[in-house]
């Protein structure tokens, strides 16, 4: 590329945007102008500093990257985004793309593979990490998208846990972990916990390590 790319990260782990700064700055032609830790920030700086591509964190704390990136383009139509995420659930990508994002990188790949990304962006292609390729990325039947939360707590009630611990590991109370419960089950019309264990043992097989 003979232009510099312009770039902002989000990210609301300190140490992820500092390690993303420090390597993505050391390669010609790129150039990070912002950083953000959450959607307010990041909308504000893509309001004031011109940016050629976002680096989005997909599991934020206050507005997901996903609901961030369909703001963002909706301000910005000529703004590209590359989701950089440790989750490989197939509903995630699809809603990221379907929101506007160009590319879908896990946070875990060799940074090679993320400046790669970047540079077929701004070429006018999408790029997905490699380690998603082959994977049926649309579900067969089709049926509505769990918020990120809402997925979270669905793959840790697939590994067994009970509300307490969930509630623990995802830094809530008991009581919103229980609202999850019954916002998953209302959404994809199951009944009862038999079932809303079942589903969440079979759809969440295969996509977490």
């Amino acid at each position: 590329m003979t232009q510099t790319t312009r770039l902002l990260i989000v990210d609301d782990h300190h140490l992820v945007r500092e390690g993303l700064k420090a390597r993505l700055s050391s390669v010609p032609g790129l150039e990070v102008v912002g950083e953000a830790s959450h959607a307010i920030e990041a909308m504000a700086i893509c309001s004031t500093v011109h940016v050629d591509l976002v680096l989005m964190d997909v599991g934020m704390k206050d507005v997901n990257g996903i609901d961030l990136t369909q703001q963002l383009i909706a301000q910005h139509p000529r703004l590209l985004v590359l989701m950089l995420s440790m989750y490989d659930n197939p509903e995630y990508v699809n809603r990221a793309m379907q929101c506007g994002a160009r590319g879908y990188v896990l946070k875990d790949a060799p940074s090679a593979e993320i400046i790669t990304a970047i540079h077929t962006i701004m070429d006018g292609k999408t790029f997905l990490s490699e380690a998603l390729k082959g994977r049926p990325l649309r579900a067969q039947t089709p049926r509505p998208l769990l918020s990120i939360r809402e997925a979270e707590v669905l793959n840790c009630l697939a590994k067994g846990l009970a509300n307490k611990q969930i509630a623990k590991i995802l830094g809530l109370s008991t009581r919103t972990v229980e609202t999850h419960r019954h916002n998953i089950k209302r959404k994809l019309k199951l009944e009862g916990q038999a079932e809303l264990m079942k589903y969440a043992v079979e759809r969440c097989r295969g996509f977490d390590d």
